[in-house]
C-alpha cells in the first residue's frame, strides 16, 4: 500500500482593508501628551488634541482644538472649532464654535459663531458672537448679540451674569 501525498497549496494570508467608514470619520489628530512642554507658536493644517502645557499661540484655523482633561494652555488660539476641557488663559478665535466643558476652566475673551457652556463649566471674560463673513471692525453688526459673561458656575451652578454692549 503506497500513498502518494497530495501537494498542499499554501497562500499568503490577504492583508484586511480598513473598514470604508473609518477613513472618513476619522481626520488626522496630532496630540501633545502629558509630560509635553512646548513653549512658542503652534501652527498646521490638522487637529490638534492637548493633554500637555502650551505657551504662546495656536493658529489652526480650519481644525479643531481640544484642550483635554490635563491640558494646560497660556495661549491665543485660533481655530475652527474650540473644544475646552482642561485650563485656558488667553483669547479663543473660532470660526464655527467653542464649546466650555464642565471639568473646563476659561480665562478669556471668546470671538465665535456659536458658543456652549456646560454647567460646573468656568469661564471669566466677554463673547463677541459673530455671524459668518462678520468683520471685527463692525462691519455687518446687524443683530450682533455683543455680551459680557462672568459665569462662574463652579459656586452659582447653571448661572451666569449677561450684560449686553
Amino acid at each position: 500500500m503506497s500513498t502518494t501525498p497530495t501537494p498542499t497549496t499554501v497562500t499568503e494570508p490577504t492583508p484586511v482593508a480598513a473598514p470604508r467608514n473609518a477613513s472618513l470619520n476619522s481626520q488626522e489628530q496630532a496630540t501633545i501628551g502629558k509630560s509635553l512642554v512646548i513653549k512658542g507658536e503652534v501652527t498646521g493644517s490638522e487637529s490638534l488634541y492637548i493633554d500637555g502645557r502650551v505657551e504662546g499661540s495656536i493658529n489652526l484655523s480650519g481644525n479643531r482644538v481640544t484642550i483635554g482633561r490635563n491640558g494646560v494652555v497660556a495661549a491665543n488660539i485660533n481655530a475652527r472649532e474650540i473644544v475646552v476641557i482642561g485650563k485656558v488663559r488667553g483669547n479663543l478665535v473660532a470660526s464655527d464654535r467653542v464649546d466650555i466643558r464642565n471639568e473646563g476652566s476659561l480665562t478669556g475673551d471668546v470671538v465665535a459663531q456659536r458658543i456652549s457652556i456646560e454647567d460646573g463649566a468656568f469661564f471669566k471674560g466677554g463673547i463677541d458672537i459673530r455671524k459668518p463673513g462678520q468683520t471685527a471692525d463692525g462691519k455687518k453688526m446687524n443683530g450682533e448679540a455683543k455680551m459680557e459673561l462672568a459665569a462662574t458656575a463652579e459656586t452659582h451652578p447653571g448661572t451666569a451674569t449677561v450684560a449686553r454692549a
